[in-house]
């Protein structure tokens, strides 16, 4: 590949990142104005609409009718997901204190697990479920109340059958243990809304990370959120507690 071809593609990149991370901190659409304030690149909001416009070709980015501004695709998503996260360590303050936490006392099994997704979903602002294998139909979840405060669910009228859907799916949990058991591709493995073949919860992401304890007891523990959920963060999160749940366990 030329080194011009390469700088092409590396623009192209910043671009479509910069205006991910903006849609997944604002939840609004991205104008090229504002990647033109966020990116570092030295363009113009001329090229930067240009690139934007071959993003959306592409199939990486699209736009409201009624707005000017682009929001990802799932394909953006993918491909954000594969490519652009750098994992972002939980700060150490909070690594230290969920630390202490769990060596405080002896946590029975069923207690460890619920104040796992506890702990989980604190962290992260979204729903956590653990699992575990050998216990039919039997999962731990905590952060449902993170549900209807997701901005992308702002029209309650119109979003109400969509939250319905997502808390009875929690509920009725065999769909979603069909889902979070199945084979990892690989440490932690994000799926992006139809990757997880479950109509219900198309318009979420579920990020899956499995323990094992040092007795041999095994599980999955997983963020479920919106597409645009903050992936650094959750990955980060998911690598340390599972990590720490088989340090305790």
């Amino acid at each position: 590949m030329s080194a011009q071809r390469s700088d092409i593609l590396a623009r192209k990149d910043q671009i479509l990142r910069t205006a991910i991370d903006q849609y997944i901190t604002t939840v609004t659409p991205v104008s090229s104005a504002r990647i033109a304030q966020k990116c570092s690149l030295d363009l113009s909001s001329a090229t930067i609409r240009n690139i934007l416009a071959e993003l959306e070709r592409e199939g990486y980015l699209t736009h409201p009718h009624t707005s000017a501004g682009r929001v990802p695709t799932q394909v953006g998503y993918r491909y954000y997901v594969d490519n652009f996260i750098n994992e972002i360590q939980i700060l150490e303050e909070e690594k230290k204190r969920i630390k202490e936490e769990y060596h405080r006392e002896t946590f029975k099994l069923e207690a460890l697990l619920d104040k796992t997704s506890r702990v989980l979903s604190n962290l992260t602002h979204y729903t956590s479920i653990i699992s575990m294998d050998g216990w039919d139909n039997k999962i731990f979840y905590s952060g449902t109340s993170f549900i209807t405060g997701y901005p992308d669910y702002h029209d309650v009228n119109k979003d109400i059958a969509k939250i319905k859907n997502i808390l009875s799916v929690l509920d009725e949990k065999e769909q979603l243990l069909e889902v979070i058991n199945r084979t990892l591709a690989k440490k932690i493995d994000v799926l992006i809304g139809q990757e997880m073949e479950c109509s219900d919860i198309e318009g979420c992401s579920l990020v899956v990370s499995q323990y094992t304890s040092r007795q041999g007891a095994s599980g999955r523990i997983a963020v479920l959120g919106p597409t645009r959920m903050d992936y650094s963060r959750v990955v980060s999160a998911l690598e340390y507690l599972s990590d720490l749940m088989e340090e305790v366990l």
